[in-house]
């Protein structure tokens, strides 16, 4: 009954007035202790000055311990700093008590008080072996306790015996209700391997197998290194997903709350974390220079891209911040966040890009000196049977931009275009390459700066495939996928975003620049982990569908065109594309044509899109009779040799 009642009740925190006055008793006893040690345990001493010193005793010990504050911490989760504290109150009373004794030798305000040297050393010594060790021994007793109370149900072992790491052991060691024992560490580092840490071994590499892992009944792996490679880490996380554990991560330092590791915020690792690139840093003096008092258009400005644009100019000084998008909802959703993060001179407008009096309003009105156009259409298989939206918006839309920006004298325009843009496809990409053109015809035409900027797909954009995945998990499956050996590149929205800003402040017109996207992860791979990481099994428990490759798809994405190379940057994860020449005046007259032809719902734009990018070669789509008939004109032909 005594077990229960304690159990029942060990969540609650003793009072630091209780602390304080077992601390006071305790500090009181090892003074009559001392004198029992000073005179070899007999009573060969004044009893009576005795218990005079010690209500003295007593009273400076109390407030070196309020001063301190030693008496504070939560016992039963005593660490470093409160034995340091301790320790400091020891001090603290020890030399009060010796600046008494003294004063009081040349004085004499307190008759017959008097402490020897020797007692007061034995006294600091006790105190403190008392102090440290009742807090150690009530800890003991604690964790026993609850050891007893909250069965564990899951061994755990870490990965890295690093500070996160035993970190980590802490938080899980405090955290009462957690059910875990940490089995021991693991580490990379052979001068750690085999030595303790906390009372636990640190082990090697080598015992992530099935064997060690069943026989110790490990359940789950949580990985603890804050400054892990990511390609390690994906290594690290695959070697592991076809055995029975849960792999789990400690999220960065900088995330933990109070600069304290919470149990809650270990969680279950996924694929994004895998994905992820190394992180990069918001601010830059090359961007603060280029948008200081300077007033920056972001068309789609509630999209993915656009809005971590908005949201990364936020940080910088800008004059003004025009956000324009036509989804009035997610427009409204970054109002309300930016608010809520308290930034100053923005406008969100509900406007539409094809709209050219409403832009050449707001260009009259604000006078931008930079503009990011994010504004598109970006979905392949929607866009393959409605070309009229995609070349309205992505070419007609761009168009209306760049010729606004060009007619009111901004610094700079940044066209965001995506790989698909490269050897398109599909009709999306097409357009975005046909946009790609129009903007490097402008740039002969006056002072604005036009950039290209290319980059593949990001993470956790608005129908990117990962989401998708995950709602088809949690309905138990099957994952769907077009080809087994299709292949994407990857970028977190806040690195691509950046870069793009990085590249708009280094752009001095006319350029494409290429991201570098690293290495690409082949979409079934993907599936598969993202089975094993959600704890289920392949093809067992979920199995992965194959549907085919969807009109106008790839079976991978390519960064650079034919006749395309690329030139370094200051930037490392930024290439200039040394794109090929051609007829401006033609292409141009040609982009024209097609947007006219567009807005009369001409049966002829496909083909005309196809003439202008000779490179677009429908895939998987009913679109590929325009290839077989496409006719063999001399203005085709007059095309392929400038492109």
């Amino acid at each position: 009954m005594i077990k229960e009642y304690l159990v029942s009740n060990a969540h609650r925190y003793a009072s630091k007035w209780l602390v304080l006055v077992i601390d006071v008793c305790m500090i009181s006893v090892s003074f009559v202790l001392s004198y029992l040690i000073r005179f070899n345990l007999t009573l060969d001493f004044d009893i009576d000055k005795l218990f005079i010193q010690l209500p003295i005793i007593a009273l400076i010990s109390a407030v070196a311990f309020v001063f301190t504050g030693s008496h504070k911490g939560v016992v039963r989760h005593t660490g470093v700093r409160d034995v340091y504290n301790i320790f400091n109150a020891i001090c603290l009373s020890s030399i009060l008590l010796i600046t008494i004794v003294l004063l009081n030798r040349e004085m004499g305000i307190l008759n017959d008080f008097t402490v020897p040297l020797g007692i007061i050393i034995i006294h600091s010594l006790l105190s403190f072996i008392a102090l440290t060790a009742s807090r150690y021994v009530f800890k003991s007793l604690y964790d026993n306790l609850m050891a007893q109370g909250f069965k564990s149900n899951r061994n755990v072992l870490i990965y890295g015996a690093g500070e996160s790491g035993i970190l980590t052991q802490n938080a899980l060691a405090n955290h009462t209700k957690s059910k875990v024992r940490v089995v021991g560490y693991v580490d990379e580092d052979e001068k750690k391997v085999g030595k303790s840490i906390n009372g636990l071994k640190v082990f090697s590499r080598a015992v992530l197998n099935r064997n060690f892992l069943v026989k110790n009944r490990i359940s789950e792996v949580i990985f603890s290194m804050q400054n892990i490679d990511p390609k390690r880490l994906k290594d690290l996380v695959e070697s592991l997903v076809d055995f029975p554990v849960q792999v789990k991560i400690v999220p960065p330092v900088e995330q933990w709350i109070n600069g304290k590791l919470q149990v809650s915020q270990i969680k279950q690792i996924q694929i994004e974390d895998l994905l992820n690139r190394a992180p990069i840093s918001i601010r830059n003096s090359k961007i603060s220079k280029e948008v200081k008092d300077k007033v920056v258009l972001v068309t789609g400005g509630a999209g993915s891209i656009g809005s971590e644009i908005v949201r990364q100019v936020c940080t910088y000084d800008y004059k003004a911040l025009i956000i324009i998008d036509q989804s009035e909802s997610e427009l409204y959703n970054l109002q309300q966040e930016l608010k809520q993060n308290g930034y100053h001179n923005y406008l969100p407008i509900v406007g539409d890009v094809r709209d050219k009096n409403r832009l050449n309003n707001i260009f009259q009105e604000h006078r931008p000196d930079i503009v990011f156009h994010a504004a598109a259409y970006k979905h392949v298989p929607l866009m393959e049977y409605n070309s009229y939206e995609a070349i309205k918006i992505n070419i007609a839309g761009t168009k209306v931009v760049a010729d606004l920006a060009l007619s009111h004298n901004t610094d700079k325009f940044i066209f965001i275009s995506t790989d698909k843009a490269v050897n398109p496809t599909n009709v999306m990409g097409a357009t975005k390459r046909i946009a790609e053109m129009y903007i490097a015809c402008m740039q002969q035409q006056g002072k604005t700066k036009f950039i290209t900027t290319r980059f593949g797909n990001v993470l956790g954009s608005n129908g990117s495939v990962i989401p998708l995945f995950k709602k088809q998990i949690d309905k138990g499956g099957p994952l769907t996928v077009t080809h087994e050996e299709v292949t994407r590149y990857f970028m977190t929205i806040p690195e691509a975003s950046q870069l793009v800003l990085e590249a708009g402040a280094m752009g001095d017109g006319g350029e494409i620049f290429i991201f570098d996207m690293g290495e690409s992860v082949k979409i079934f791979d993907l599936a598969k982990n993202m089975i094993k990481l959600s704890g289920l099994r392949y093809p067992e428990d979920i199995n992965i569908k194959i549907t085919g490759l969807r009109p106008g798809e790839k079976l991978y994405e390519e960064l650079l065109a034919n006749g395309e190379n690329t030139l370094p940057t200051y930037h490392k994860k930024i290439m200039i594309s040394k794109s090929r020449t051609f007829d401006y005046t033609l292409i141009r007259s040609k982009i024209d044509e097609l947007c006219v032809s567009n807005m009369f719902f001409n049966g002829s734009t496909i083909s005309l899109m196809k003439e202008i990018v000779p490179e677009y070669i429908s895939n998987n789509s009913e679109l590929c009779s325009f290839d077989k008939k496409k006719p063999k004109v001399k203005s085709e032909r007059s095309l392929k040799k400038v492109l």
